[in-house]
């Protein structure tokens, strides 16, 4: 019966030893594979499946306040913020490229046009949005945490801005949809998994 303590002491040791890995500077990892002290946070609403990709534009974002309705509004202004932000820049190198592989001699004025176009299309095609994912939690202070992720059809912006340009007679003679969206899908495609 005393052998009973031993055998758990010397099975509880063991396993602490094998828990444990040495890494190059001498410390040691969990098993997990983590330094020491770290934890791993798993975080609602975010990974791999809501970043944008050649078919959607995505933002994910969080929110913390008294009130679970400031808390939701919070986070998704916040997350349509980053959508908008991560469309003027698609857009932005985009027009950039499509530009220049025109050749046309009035380049600078027909960028600044599509610039003002790529705001008014974004501002309009983000009350199109979808929301992906939406979590509430309530923190140990008593407060509300919302987690969001919300998505946009790239196909769908680019025919928004097909027919705001088609209805601009300044821009409607030099756009060229098929290149335009040509330029379009592969940027996209960069931006896959970012």
């Amino acid at each position: 019966m005393k052998t009973g303590p031993l055998v758990l002491f010397v099975a509880l040791t063991t396993l602490g030893c094998k828990s444990s890995q040495s890494l190059d500077d001498g410390k040691t990892a969990s098993s997990n594979g983590l330094p020491p002290g770290e934890v791993e946070l798993q975080v609602p609403c975010s990974g791999p499946e809501f970043f944008t990709d050649e078919h959607v534009f995505r933002a994910n974002s969080v929110a913390v306040s008294n009130d679970l309705a400031v808390s939701k509004r919070r986070a998704m202004a916040n997350a349509r913020a980053d959508l908008a932000a991560a469309i003027e820049v698609t857009v932005g190198t985009v027009t950039d490229s499509y530009v220049k592989s025109i050749g046309t001699t009035n380049n600078e004025a027909l960028s600044q046009r599509f610039e003002s176009l790529t705001r008014e299309v974004t501002t309009q095609r983000l009350s199109g949005l979808r929301t992906l994912c939406e979590r509430y939690f309530r923190t140990e202070a008593g407060r509300y945490k919302t987690y969001v992720a919300i998505e946009l059809s790239a196909q769908q912006l680019a025919e928004s801005y097909k027919q705001r340009i088609q209805a601009d007679s300044a821009l409607r003679n030099d756009f060229d949809y098929e290149r335009f969206k040509t330029v379009f899908d592969a940027e996209m495609s960069k931006r896959s998994g970012n």
